[in-house]
């Protein structure tokens, strides 16, 4: 099984939360309190119940405050690296470019810092006997997922992604923001960048790499609870 061999994670933590407004002026969205947790504890938490280890945190906006308080992961049981992306503004998948060298060409499984998510996709993830880029995606969404502002996801045959977008009107999943990425992820974005310079999404590597035929999987983990926090109205859910 591929959790044998796979022990780093990367989580992203760069953004700088405007959509919440006042409540991320002086706290990274990351921190915001979900039921006695900070927000990012649980995918830490979700990837060291994984049995993943050594996880990077890609951080940007309000980036001290996020290493005051998580501190070197010794509270989780993990080893936390933090790697500064300057340009945190831009798309997220610029902020995955920034772990290039610390990931150092092994496989890794990428999470959301603002995705409340547990290890049960993590861990299905790791069980699939492939080293191929790979997405978690959730066929039947639940009513609390804001369609108009998820990434949608069309599936072929064979369970690789045929297209990805968050405009896209006919669609078989929703992304869940959890990968598993190899070296090919980087190998894109170095074509990408020239450019597109930093607006770049993670859905648009993706869509790069499908248009040149590179096969990118998919692993269902539908049934398994998982909210993208991006609104107040998705904290007082969180926190209900």
């Amino acid at each position: 099984m591929l959790n044998q061999k796979i022990d780093k994670g990367v989580i992203l933590a760069a953004g700088d939360g405007d959509r919440l407004g006042s409540l991320t002026t002086t706290c990274p969205k990351v921190l915001l309190p979900i039921n006695d947790k900070k927000l990012i504890s649980y995918p830490i938490e979700a990837l060291a119940a994984a049995g993943i280890r050594e996880i990077a945190i890609v951080v940007g906006y309000l980036a001290d405050k996020v290493v005051e308080v998580l501190g070197n992961g010794s509270n989780f049981g993990v080893r936390l690296q933090y790697i500064f992306n300057p340009d945190y503004l831009g798309g997220t998948a610029i902020s995955v470019y920034k772990a290039r060298d610390w990931v150092q060409g092994d496989p890794f499984v990428l999470c959301m810092g603002d995705h409340l998510i547990k290890e049960t996709p993590i861990k299905r993830l790791l069980n699939r006997q492939t080293f191929s880029e790979t997405l978690c995606i959730d066929y039947t969404p639940a009513q609390h997922h804001q369609l108009a502002e998820a990434t949608k996801v069309i599936v072929d045959s064979a369970g690789c992604i045929k297209d990805i977008g968050k405009n896209l009107i006919y669609w078989d999943a929703l992304d869940t923001g959890v990968f598993l990425l190899t070296a090919n992820f980087f190998e894109a974005l170095d074509e990408l960048i020239p450019c597109l310079g930093i607006d770049i999404e993670i859905s648009d590597v993706v869509h790069f790499l499908v248009s040149r035929g590179h096969r990118f999987d998919t692993c269902n983990v539908s049934g398994c609870s998982w909210v993208d926090v991006d609104t107040e109205e998705d904290l007082n859910l969180v926190r209900a």
